[in-house]
């Protein structure tokens, strides 16, 4: 507590946002720089779970304070809500903590969950959950990304809800505004057909390396591992057989000949995504978690993901657009990657109907600042 005792006074106004990881706080960043401009004259928190978040943002712009949430004991609550003694607090999405929620509310400190995205088989909405429920009636408000999440809430009589849409849409469509350029991936790319794997697992690497391994043509590809733990890189430096780079040793490199690009560092996939022609998302192929495909989307090119995507309702939108595909072995990611690879006037159109699906759905961030200012 001492970094919030060294930075904040009692005279202070303070908002606290908090976000599981890093992917909470892209998602929330929209809102986050509108809090920022709306109440200049407060303080800004920011909390992680997740060294992932905490790691990355520890020196962002937009708060002045980033730290680790104490562990949910009322004693480390208290003496959190004590020391920065918020006067509006936002969770993004899930990572509920029972104890702050509960002090929160009894405290009668505005508190609201935004980006929240809900499915009838989790325990708010079963008959065993009344403990669980009780922790979304300590805000004040919740925003949903769907209206299926409303209507859930709506049936156990949790009312103070809206549909504001995904702040992500925002934060993607944003990125859109700044310099994407890198120069060594451009140099690396030339003229050829890139392919970017983004967030990959093993489970996606063994399918992508017997891919680019069988691949005949001068396509280029780029591979950023969601672990970019040095064994891992190792282990997959030594089962690619086309001429690689790392990341970490590219200066010394002539990249314009080499095939395969690997990412072992964070921070650059977003950007890297500008130089793709087709995309793939990793997570799907096994347990883990399909990750971010809107960051893709936004620059307009085509999508593939694993078989397990059902918990993400932006890949089944855009899946039923036409502008991603699902694949569930080597075979079936060999036809879709060279369908893609062999047409590139149908790829770039199929990558426009994701750039469209991102356009249509931003505005989420708007709707909840208007609703907040009015509570807070």
């Amino acid at each position: 507590m001492q970094i919030l005792q060294q930075n904040l006074s009692p005279s202070d106004k303070v908002i606290w946002l908090h976000c599981a990881s890093l992917g909470e706080y892209e998602q929330g960043l929209p809102v986050f720089e509108k809090l920022k401009a709306r109440y200049e004259d407060h303080k800004f928190v920011l909390s992680f779970f997740s060294p992932s978040g905490y790691e990355v943002r520890k020196n962002n712009p937009i708060t002045d304070i980033v730290i680790y949430l104490p562990i949910d004991r009322r004693s480390a609550v208290n003496s959190f809500l004590n020391s920065t003694n918020p006067k509006l607090v936002v969770f993004v999405k899930y990572d509920l903590w029972p104890n702050y929620l509960q002090e929160l509310k009894r405290r009668h400190i505005t508190t609201v969950l935004i980006s929240a995205l809900f499915r009838p088989s989790q325990p708010y909405f079963k008959s065993y959950g009344s403990w669980f429920k009780k922790l979304l009636f300590t805000f004040d408000h919740i925003f949903t990304q769907d209206l299926e999440s409303k209507k859930l809430l709506n049936s156990i009589g949790y009312l103070s809800t809206s549909v504001s849409g995904d702040t992500r849409f925002d934060r993607v469509g944003n990125q859109l505004k700044t310099d994407n350029s890198l120069d060594f991936i451009a140099k690396f790319k030339g003229t050829k057909t890139c392919v970017v794997a983004g967030s990959t697992w093993p489970e996606d690497d063994a399918l992508l390396v017997d891919y680019i391994n069988a691949s005949k043509d001068s396509t280029k590809f780029i591979i950023a591992p969601h672990n970019i733990d040095s064994s891992q890189i190792n282990s997959m430096l030594k089962k690619i057989q086309k001429p690689t780079v790392l990341y970490s040793n590219y200066k010394n490199e002539a990249l314009e000949n080499k095939s395969v690009f690997i990412i072992d560092t964070i921070g650059l996939l977003t950007k890297i995504y500008n130089y793709a022609d087709i995309a793939y998302i990793g997570g799907g192929m096994g347990a883990s978690g399909l990750h971010n495909t809107l960051e893709a989307a936004t620059f307009g090119v085509p999508i593939v993901i694993g078989k397990n995507y059902q918990k993400f309702p932006e890949a089944k939108a855009m899946l039923t657009k036409g502008g991603l595909f699902s694949i569930d072995s080597r075979e079936a990611l060999q036809e879709t990657l060279d369908t893609l690879v062999k047409n590139p006037e149908k790829t770039k159109a199929l990558g426009q109907l994701n750039k469209d699906y991102i356009t249509e759905n931003k505005g989420a961030s708007e709707l909840v600042m208007a609703e907040i200012t009015k509570l807070y």
